[in-house]
């Protein structure tokens, strides 16, 4: 069986990913199991809120760095 899904090359932290072209950034969180409230998202150099996460949609060549925070005292 055929997938009729276009895949698409992006890197997410300096890695090259393979995803689903149009794939919102949010389900690319959910795919690494990521909290969004967790983490910064950059999509091609510009800082995305999250209630735009899930309108941001992936194409062909992006480049996504997550930065995550982390607790302590």
């Amino acid at each position: 069986m055929e997938s009729n899904e276009q895949q698409i090359n992006v890197t997410v932290n300096g890695q090259a990913r393979s995803s689903q072209a149009g794939q919102s950034l949010d389900v690319l969180l959910r795919e690494l199991q990521l909290d969004s409230r967790m983490v910064v998202v950059e999509h091609n150099g510009v800082i995305v809120r999250r209630p735009d996460l899930t309108k941001t949609r992936l194409d062909e060549g992006d480049n996504v760095e997550l930065v995550h925070f982390v607790g302590g005292g």
